[in-house]
């Protein structure tokens, strides 16, 4: 019975026919009844009630949306707003038109505001770890030894700094200290994280636990626990660009304890960084202020289309890279990106830089976060090790996939661990301390580490890997440190990414690849070693994300070397086509999986399907199953049926789910789930209930509901879910156009996760 237990939501509300005078006012249960249903619909979905598409309620937690439904109900609203006449209408008009600008511009300020907040914060707090200023105790080591502060662009770099105290001068005693504050801010924002515990309902995918709870005497299957704010967010950004809804997880509460979460984190020293979950940041800030637009806010097809926009103002503040962060949210998160969402994205960011640069958090002046001039160019006999750092960029990203995956699937099994995520939290931060210490290039935070790596060393003063390399002398303990610091990178990085704190990848996948590169650098002398540091990072990280033209630019952006492009171009190529060898997904692929959200990634899907030769047959559900949702509306429906019909699907987990209605085998119509409860608990219904024709809850039946046929080639169905936004799509037999089955998204996502675990295996 592998589809009887899927669980899904169709809040897809289906309407009756164009029928002359039917208004929703004209529904035929009294005033109280009109009243009710106004209060649940916007104007938009009232008109929709003339229409055959049908009327929707707001969107149940955990369903999908139906992008083609919402196409329509916008264009209600547009037309409703330029079709009139009058000074005051095309005002009206101008703004409407001006909304959606001036919402992306205010996006932008306020992630960079945040983004400062969070900046200033996480360098004060991972100081903490080696000492504190007698100045000021908010005060970080670089603000507190020089004239560089935020809000001040003055870089006059102290020789010596009699304000920073140090907490103690012996190593071991300095060690304890580290690692007594690390632990203590590792269990703050482990502690804080857990306050964002969700239960989700349950979810198509067969991943993840699924708790039981007993009600009434029945078994009922709910969603495993959700921390909301914990890892990157981009996973759930992926999932939710891409029609789906996951309750709550964009609200202030969670930006809140992300920002504040993700500053202990960092300051933990963990193979983490604060870049992924300034994606999430943003991303909230959008839904925030998208709410305040009802163009937005009643529309789910426009709301992804403002949260796309928001997302490249998350990297742009995390980096530096205004142009970057446009493509990152193009090339990796969205799923639906047209040209207005483009123009929209880029002045989102343009207006994250632009402000982030004004409140200036690192002291510095500049938007550049590792600004390098080497001096120095490449020749074409190191194309070759550009292409080496790639393969091994490669090698580390698939490895790390995998591993990651492993370590998901396994250690984070064990009821100690999944019950006490502070627990795993602590052991991890215990860990990296005792790993990392040691290693005087792996002591600081990630951005650090990876700033000290990348510099040129024709300017050493204060450079510990400068002094390493000074004279082209061989250091074998230096080389041993890069060594040691790569594969402990990959190892910590493995165990850090999926723990309930904040955390992203970015950061440590770079470090990883800078320590590498430097290490290869040491054995090429006419070059800066700093250049193979800053292609290696670029190749780490691309094997781990498989990002390419984002990434490029980002790099280009985060060190302001144009010089190498090209280098970066290839390392980044090498580095993904050597990962998708071992695997296809990238780490946030995988971690959907993990998560158990459904996810429709089309170009994926169409590779799985057209190995064989498939039919849409193959995912018409049990007769059981048609059984139960199938209406006969040759008549009034007793109540009772209905009823019945409803504690079915509730029973059985379905969310996304609805009844298909036939008369004598003929498709007449779908009644989404939603608006059937809603029916039978908010209207005064007969005992007898219409769903075709006038009254009752024919308003809310879909009559123009998408079919395919049986026999269609399985790419049509793919091509359909993924390119049209479809919630669910009517199954009928060939010849007779009767009804055999119906195809909701989260049916066919779990199918293609079964036929690629099939594959896999």
């Amino acid at each position: 019975m592998p589809f009887e237990e899927e669980p899904a939501t169709e809040r897809s509300h289906l309407l009756a026919p164009a029928v002359d005078n039917r208004r929703l006012s004209l529904i035929q249960h009294g005033g109280d009844a009109a009243s009710i249903l106004s209060s649940h619909l916007s104007k938009e979905e009232q008109a929709l009630a003339d229409t055959s598409i049908g009327e929707r309620l707001p969107y149940n937690d955990y369903t999908t949306i139906d992008w083609l439904h919402d196409l329509v109900k916008d264009s209600f609203r547009h037309r409703g707003i330029h079709s009139r006449e009058g000074i005051r209408c095309q005002i009206l008009a101008q703004w409407d038109a001006a909304q959606g600008w001036i919402a992306v511009a205010l996006i932008g300020i306020l992630t960079a505001c945040v983004a400062f907040l969070v900046d200033v914060a996480e360098a004060t707090v991972s100081d903490w770890k080696s000492g504190y200023c007698s100045g000021s105790v908010f005060s970080n080591r670089v603000s507190c030894c020089t004239d560089r502060s935020p809000l001040n662009a003055r870089a006059d770099v102290g020789e010596n700094c009699e304000q920073w105290h140090e907490w103690t001068k012996g190593y071991w005693t300095a060690f304890a200290v580290y690692g007594g504050f690390a632990l203590a801010f590792g269990l703050i924002s482990s502690s804080i994280t857990l306050l964002t515990k969700r239960t989700l309902p349950a979810a198509a995918s067969a991943s993840g636990t699924q708790q039981k709870e007993t009600s009434g005497g029945e078994q009922g299957t709910t969603g495993k626990a959700m921390y909301m704010a914990a890892g990157s967010g981009i996973p759930e950004i992926k999932t939710i660009l891409s029609g789906f809804v996951i309750p709550h997880f964009l609200d202030f509460k969670v930006l809140a304890v992300k920002a504040i979460g993700a500053v202990f984190a960092v300051a933990t020293g963990m193979c983490l960084g604060k870049e992924g979950p300034f994606v999430h940041i943003s991303t909230c800030v959008g839904w925030l202020v998208g709410k305040r637009f009802p163009k937005y806010s009643e529309n789910g097809r426009k709301m992804r289309e403002l949260l796309s926009a928001a997302c490249s103002s998350g990297l742009s503040v995390a980096f530096g890279a205004p142009i970057g962060g446009v493509l990152f949210s193009y090339e990796e998160i969205s799923t639906y990106f047209p040209r207005r969402v483009l123009w929209r994205a880029f002045l989102c960011s343009l207006f994250a830089a632009m402000i982030l640069r004004a409140l200036n958090p690192t002291g510095t002046g500049k938007l550049v976060l590792f600004e390098t001039n080497y001096g120095s160019s490449y020749r074409s006999v190191h194309y070759l090790v550009f292409i080496g750092l790639g393969v091994v960029g490669g090698l580390f990203g698939g490895t790390f996939c995998k591993a990651n995956f492993a370590w998901s699937g396994s250690f984070r099994k064990y009821s100690i661990i999944k019950d006490h995520p502070v627990f795993e939290v602590f052991l991890v931060v215990l860990v990296t301390v005792l790993l990392q210490y040691p290693n005087p290039l792996t002591r600081e935070p990630g951005d650090v580490i990876l700033k000290n790596l990348l510099v040129d060393c024709r300017h050493p003063e204060g450079s510990w890997v400068c002094q390493n390399e000074i004279n082209g002398e061989v250091h074998w303990a230096y080389i041993g440190w890069l060594a040691y610091g790569t594969v402990v990178k990959l190892v910590l990085t493995t165990i850090t990414f999926g723990c309930k704190v904040p955390s992203g990848i970015i950061i440590p996948a770079l470090d990883a690849g800078a320590l590498f590169g430097r290490l290869i650098g040491q054995m090429i002398t006419d070059i800066s070693p700093g250049i193979f540091a800053m292609v290696g990072a670029a190749a780490f990280l691309a094997g781990v994300s498989r990002m390419t033209i984002s990434l490029c630019v980002i790099m280009f952006e985060l060190t302001g070397e144009l010089e190498y492009i090209v280098p970066h171009m290839i390392a980044i190529l090498v580095a993904k086509w050597v990962a998708d060898t071992l695997g296809k997904e990238s780490v946030y692929d995988l971690a959907q999986t993990v998560l158990g959200h459904p996810f429709l990634d089309h170009e994926q899907s169409i590779d799985l399907v057209r190995r064989e030769p498939m039919l849409a047959a193959e995912l018409i559900p049990p007769a059981q199953t048609m059984r139960e949702i199938t209406v006969d509306v040759r008549g009034p429906v007793p109540r009772r049926v209905l009823e019945e019909k409803l504690g079915q699907l509730h029973r059985r987990g379905l969310l996304d789910a609805g009844l298909v209605l036939v008369r004598d085998g003929m498709l007449q119509g779908y009644l989404a789930q939603g608006e059937l409860e809603f029916g039978l608990q908010h209207l005064d219904l007969a005992d007898g209930v219409m769903l075709l024709g006038d009254g009752d809850l024919s308003s809310f039946v879909d009559r123009t509901p998408l079919t395919v046929c049986a026999s269609a080639p399985m790419e049509y169905v793919v091509e359909m879910f993924g390119k049209l936004g479809l919630r669910y799509l009517c199954v009928v037999e060939e010849g007779t156009s009767r009804l055999v089955g119906v195809i909701i998204k989260k049916r066919l996502v779990m199918w293609l996760e079964g036929l690629q675990g099939e594959e896999g295996s």
